[in-house]
């Protein structure tokens, strides 16, 4: 019996204003899984997976925008 690891692992910080969040993309098997999280306290906004690394991060990325956008419409800037 032979056990798969991830491999391709990158994590990386990018700003999604006005909020700063944590990307992380690894390959396992054939698959390629995202998942993004908020700096500060470091709560998941969102998963996804992909043929592609690129295709993983996109969906990931299109959904914690608008997760996002939907909590800064709830709590405005005074």
């Amino acid at each position: 019996m032979t056990a798969d690891y991830p491999s391709e692992y990158n994590e990386r910080w990018e700003s999604v204003p006005p909020f700063q969040v944590h990307i992380t993309t690894y390959r396992f098997g054939g698959t390629y899984y995202c998942s993004i999280d908020n700096v500060d306290p470091g709560a998941v906004i969102s998963r996804s997976s992909g043929p592609t690394r690129t295709d993983a991060e996109q969906r990931a990325i299109a959904r914690a925008k608008e997760r996002l956008e939907r909590t800064r419409d709830r709590f405005p800037e005074e």
